[in-house]
């Protein structure tokens, strides 16, 4: 077993899983805090890192693609304070700190782990019901339905439409992005067949966040609709995948084995991309399964 006990927070490696801690710190950020304790099993990791410096050094997971719902739904925007896969090490401790990276890897070695990325999520995603007030409203979720609710700062012509209640069978993505710099940031979620370019100032399938404290908790609400919603690698599939198994659809697969067909989809699939049908990440999985056919 391999620990390291620091201000920041505590890791514990027993072999098959890691137990990350946070510290009570002051520094420690509000997400991590509120996510409290979580367990990472040996198979959902990619690698793991340690960076020294000359007061503090940092220890870093690497999750696999797909592992964790809440990575996903954040696209790894999460800032230092607040992402639960990093560590501050004090130089008193580098030592232990390289112990423990030694003993990570070796059983990612003597367990033959993968780091390619998986199909499923390894981690479950934050528990419901959760409502968390951030920005111009309020996203709450039970588990079925997202609500979303203003407040006084809301627009007019967003606020005039009064609450939403959406059905999770009608959202299709969820992403949260941080305020940076005079950008502010949103928590917005995608329903079928009434897609938005809005500003989400305006969109009212979106929550408008401004920087403050209680912004990264609405990455919570993300992460926990994202664990429920279809994985992206089914995403993906679905992309590449023909609409019928008919004679003539099964004839149009076989020609498009060819090396100029599999072109035009990777093609067809940069303008998915661009568009917003895709995100960043189902466009990477599908790529990659085209790429394998070629």
């Amino acid at each position: 077993m391999a620990e390291i006990i620091q201000k920041d927070g505590t890791w514990v490696f027993d072999g098959d899983a890691l137990r990350l801690t946070p510290g009570r710190d002051k520094n420690v950020g509000l997400l991590r805090r509120t996510l409290g304790e979580l367990l990472v099993s040996l198979g959902a990791l990619a690698g793991v890192s340690f960076e020294q410096g000359k007061k503090t050094g940092r220890l870093r997971l690497r999750l696999r693609d797909g592992a964790d719902p809440l990575l996903h739904a954040t696209g790894g925007r999460l800032t230092e304070p607040h992402d639960p896969y990093q560590l501050l090490v004090e130089s008193d401790r580098y030592g232990v700190a390289e112990y423990f990276v030694d003993e990570v890897r070796n059983a990612l070695l003597l367990d033959r782990v993968p780091s390619d990325p998986v199909d499923a999520y390894l981690l479950p995603g934050p528990s419901v019901p959760l409502s968390v007030s951030a920005g111009d409203g309020t996203a709450s979720f039970d588990g079925e339905h997202v609500r979303l609710e203003w407040n006084w700062k809301t627009e007019d012509a967003k606020a005039a439409a009064g609450a939403r209640s959406l059905p999770l069978a009608e959202i299709t993505a969820v992403e949260w992005h941080p305020a940076v710099g005079l950008e502010n940031g949103h928590l917005r979620f995608t329903v079928r067949g009434a897609p938005t370019k809005a500003p989400p100032k305006y969109d009212p399938n979106a929550v408008e966040l401004w920087g403050f404290k209680k912004d990264a908790l609405m990455a919570l609400v993300a992460a926990a609709v994202q664990a429920r919603l279809p994985h992206p690698a089914a995403a993906a599939e679905e992309a590449v995948r023909p609409p019928e198994a008919t004679p003539r659809a099964l004839a149009a697969v076989a020609a498009e084995d060819d090396h100029d067909a599999l072109l035009r989809r990777l093609r067809e699939l940069g303008e998915l991309r661009r568009e917003g049908v895709l995100t960043d990440e189902e466009f990477t999985m599908a790529k990659q399964a085209v790429l394998k056919r070629m």
